[in-house]
């Protein structure tokens, strides 16, 4: 099996993070007959200084032609356009041209990591599947207002609600169900008390759950599901949101399991991928060795599942819960890798070397 996979480096911490994944994804390719073959796209806050454009039309059609896309963060702090917004980002640029509209963001408790929570690793273990080219960010750059007011729209469609909707129930079917019940379970994340954006979101996806009668139906209004995730986090096995919701409540679950260096995510759609971290660029710390790359190595997992080589992913994600279960990587009260990324990296490429040298290929407990 040979895949191109194309890679957006990104600004700040994103090329360090980029390297750590790819050198852990071609031990894990290497140990399971996998080829790939990585070609550089430029894109990002650095690229939008040069040209003017965070990424070309060229580019993106470099992107569309890849098998798979690993993108690391982007955005630096100077780079604005004149109304102050952020400009260099790649979200609102990639999502809909690639049409990828499923944001997949597993939130698990990995042993050994710490936390500022009493939860125990397994207590942990959902993932939020955020509507990506609709909502409220579907407003980005075309807000309407002056030094008075502005307005930005949230617009919710019922094609868009279908498909991501299928989406999340098609995930929870894969999974083993919430840590507590065992249930498998898609809970709806809305203000439909409130808006009538939310309200359609609510009863699409309603009608949706109607074809899927193996896999309990949850509600939460936005405000009850922050306090919800906090205090009960075994209830949840999938959690479905609009795209804004979906933002806030995925760094929220972060907190719980270690911060956002601990969180991947996928953009999926149905032609096109593109996996990244969860996390910012962090400027201040490109380049000091201390950039936990956790969220990009388990990016690069999701990648290599996507593509359907879960050998290769299973490598991955058993080396790197290992690495911290066994002692391996210590993070600071910032998420930062006290004794360095370097030797953290090495120590999970060598646990994806010796498993994949006798063919260790145990999940681990549970399947993001």
């Amino acid at each position: 099996m040979s895949y191109t996979i194309a890679v957006i480096e990104g600004d700040g911490i994103g090329p360090e993070l980029v390297r750590a994944a790819t050198r852990v994804m071609d031990a894990a390719a290497a140990a399971t007959g996998v080829e790939l073959a990585y070609e550089s796209v430029r894109a990002g806050a650095d690229r939008f200084r040069e040209t003017g454009s965070a990424v070309t039309p060229a580019d993106m059609n470099r992107l569309r032609e890849a098998d798979g896309i690993l993108k690391g963060p982007v955005g630096l702090p100077d780079v604005r356009h004149p109304d102050g917004t952020e400009a260099g980002l790649l979200g609102g640029i990639l999502r809909p041209g690639l049409d990828a509209y499923a944001n997949i963001r597993p939130i698990r408790q990995i042993p050994g990591v710490p936390t500022v929570t009493t939860w125990r690793p397994g207590e942990i273990d959902y993932v939020i599947v955020r509507e990506n080219t609709e909502g409220l960010y579907l407003s980005r750059g075309l807000g309407v207002g002056n030094d008075q007011a502005c307005v930005d729209q949230l617009f919710v469609s019922r094609h868009g609600t279908e498909r991501i909707a299928r989406r999340a129930f098609e995930l929870a079917r894969s999974r083993g169900g919430a840590p507590k019940d065992g249930v498998r379970r898609v809970t709806v994340v809305d203000k439909s008390n409130v808006l009538r954006s939310f309200a359609l979101f609510r009863a699409v996806t309603t009608e949706v759950a109607a074809a899927y009668p193996d896999v309990e139906l949850d509600f939460r209004y936005t405000d009850a599901a922050a306090h919800d995730l906090i205090t009960d986090p075994a209830h949840f096995d999938v959690v479905l949101t609009e795209n804004f919701v979906g933002d806030l409540l995925s760094d929220l679950g972060a907190a719980t399991v270690g911060g956002l260096g601990m969180c991947p995510s996928a953009n999926i759609g149905n032609r096109h991928a593109y996996f990244e971290p969860v996390h910012g660029s962090a400027p201040s710390i490109a380049g000091k060795d201390r950039a936990n790359p956790t969220s990009q190595i388990l990016s690069g997992a999701m990648l290599l599942e996507h593509l359907g080589c879960r050998a290769a992913a299973d490598l991955v994600l058993a080396a790197v819960t290992r690495t911290f279960a066994e002692g391996g990587g210590t993070l600071d009260a910032r998420g930062c890798l006290v004794d360095g990324a370097e030797a953290y990296v090495d120590q999970v490429v060598s646990r994806v070397e010796a498993a994949g040298a006798t063919r260790d290929l145990t999940r681990p407990s549970r399947a993001d």
